[in-house]
């Protein structure tokens, strides 16, 4: 096949936080599963010669030129990075298409696993295999741009696309849980502002940091428990833990009315636990459900307001994208 001909393709899934948000942003740990429902795709191929490299964000009905892209445009920032990665100084007559099923600003990982897949897209085209740690190390810059002060979780999960046990500034640790489980997944359809999230919690933090560093202590012994009730088994402990978890965002201030309502919704229709599940106030709610539970719950969420409802069921899986 010729150069001209020739095209690449690769995917990065979504994610959820199960356990742990906000938290982790002060270094205590937090748990992450990919979400292999909905994905990000990006594709490479060549351009005309000498138009230099093109991205085409086809969700964001955009089309720009690298050359021209502002230094604080996420998309041409990791398109820089990864070009830089691969050592290519001249920049490629490349056209690079992005698109992703992963609603935007509803705490699924959009904007990582766009980035992720791009980097991905951009390395097989170069004729090289992406480490998973390099994909995260380089979307995280990206990630900085989206929120601030990010935990890098995002980043993580979607390059490793397991089940991660994440410490920031620690390697990040995948493992197996002892037996599948399902979620299901409500969008709010209101969207989640996490660095407005994180910068009010950081704020509230700094006013009063004994609270709330009681409050972080508490979310990372709930985390540690939840990892325990994974590998071992005990959906009924993980649910109770969601239960634990969700009362304590509530208590840093990130749920709100309409999280609340989903919630409730989901355990009065059976789920063992539910709660938000990112940076909070919009975004979705996560619920631990089983195959009794599953269709009940489902129906609940969308009366009590969910827009979208994705019923994820994890599986153990080493693939990428």
């Amino acid at each position: 096949m010729t150069e001209s001909a020739r095209t690449t393709t690769a995917t990065a899934s979504g994610k959820v936080i199960l356990c742990g948000e906000h938290a982790v942003v002060y270094g205590h740990p937090a748990i992450a599963v990919p979400v292999q429902q909905v994905r990000a795709t990006a594709t490479v191929t060549a351009g005309p010669p000498g138009a230099g490299c093109v991205l085409r964000a086809l969700d964001l009905g955009r089309e720009i030129r690298l050359a021209e892209a502002p230094e604080d445009d996420p998309l041409a920032l990791i398109l820089r990075l990864a070009l830089a990665e691969l050592g290519l100084a001249q920049e490629p007559d490349w056209t690079v298409t992005v698109h992703s099923q992963i609603p935007m600003a509803s705490g699924l990982g959009s904007g990582a696993a766009v980035s992720t897949a791009l980097v991905r897209a951009l390395f097989r085209h170069a004729g090289r295999a992406p480490e998973p740690a390099t994909v995260s190390r380089l979307v995280f810059r990206t990630e900085e741009l989206h929120h601030g002060t990010p935990s890098g979780i995002d980043n993580t999960v979607i390059a490793y696309e397991r089940p991660v046990w994440f410490v920031r500034g620690q390697p990040p640790e995948t493992f197996t849980p002892a037996q599948p489980f399902t979620l299901a997944i409500a969008d709010s359809g209101i969207p989640s502002p996490t660095r407005e999230t994180v910068g009010d919690v950081r704020r509230a933090w700094q006013a009063d940091p004994t609270r709330y560093e009681a409050l972080f202590q508490a979310i990372g012994q709930v985390v540690v428990a939840a990892r325990r009730a994974l590998e071992t088994g005990d959906m009924a402990e993980l649910g109770r833990l969601f239960r634990r978890n969700q009362a304590l965002l509530r208590e840093l201030g990130v749920s709100s009315e309409p999280l609340e309502r989903l919630v409730a919704a989901a355990e009065e229709a059976g789920a063992l636990g539910a709660k938000l599940s990112g940076g909070g106030r919009g975004g979705n709610v996560i619920a631990l459900v089983t195959p009794e539970t599953e269709e009940a719950v489902g129906q609940a969420l969308r009366r009590a307001g969910a827009c979208q409802v994705i019923v994820t069921r994890y599986r153990p899986s080493t693939a990428n994208g």
